[in-house]
């Protein structure tokens, strides 16, 4: 085995780990209770399908098809994912847990093409770097956009907590858009 090796065994799991995001996150857009989360969402199923192409980019300039092994990182996440969708949870709570399992998932791509660059820069494969950077920014710039949704839903569920526990009378107006008939 190479390093070259290494890195198309890196880059293959990283195609499958976005292929299984492409079907896991419209389920997730779906099972959020919030309008921005749901965009959210949406907006991240399209950056992904760009990613997902980039790494054929990746696979050609390798001149390697673009499959591999299923990712099974990847499909414990989506699980986790799932499960939080399959709770009773409702409203900020449930989109909370929601944004905590999407936020695991920007994580752990961003550890894999931290470490798919490290290696095709050893490589000297300086266009693959590239490619691979510029998905690594989007991955970065996506947690970020996943803490700011959570910001407010902290607020509200924390909110809610007051007024069950009678600390507040009134729940204070939120800026939440909550999705009309959406389930």
């Amino acid at each position: 085995m190479s390093l070259r090796d290494v890195l198309v065994d890196e880059l293959r799991d990283l195609y499958s780990a976005e292929n299984q995001l492409v079907k896991a996150l419209p389920k997730m857009a779906k099972g959020s209770t919030m309008e921005d989360l749901k965009e959210l969402f949406t907006n991240h199923l399209e950056e992904t399908r760009g990613q997902v192409e980039r790494l054929k980019q990746v696979f050609e300039k390798l001149e390697q098809k673009a499959t591999g092994e299923h990712c099974k990182g990847m499909e414990g996440l989506v699980d986790e994912g799932k499960e939080q969708l399959e709770k009773d949870d409702e409203g900020a709570l449930k989109d909370i847990a929601i944004l905590g399992a999407a936020l695991r998932v920007e994580h752990y791509e961003i550890a894999g093409y931290t470490a798919a660059i490290a290696i095709a820069r050893q490589l000297g494969e300086d266009e693959i770097v590239t490619l691979l950077t510029e998905t690594l920014r989007e991955e970065e710039r996506a947690s970020v956009k996943v803490l700011n949704q959570a910001k407010p839903l902290f607020e509200e569920a924390t909110a809610a907590e007051e007024v069950k526990k009678g600390a507040v009378s009134v729940v204070p107006h939120t800026t939440r858009k909550v999705a009309a008939a959406s389930r």
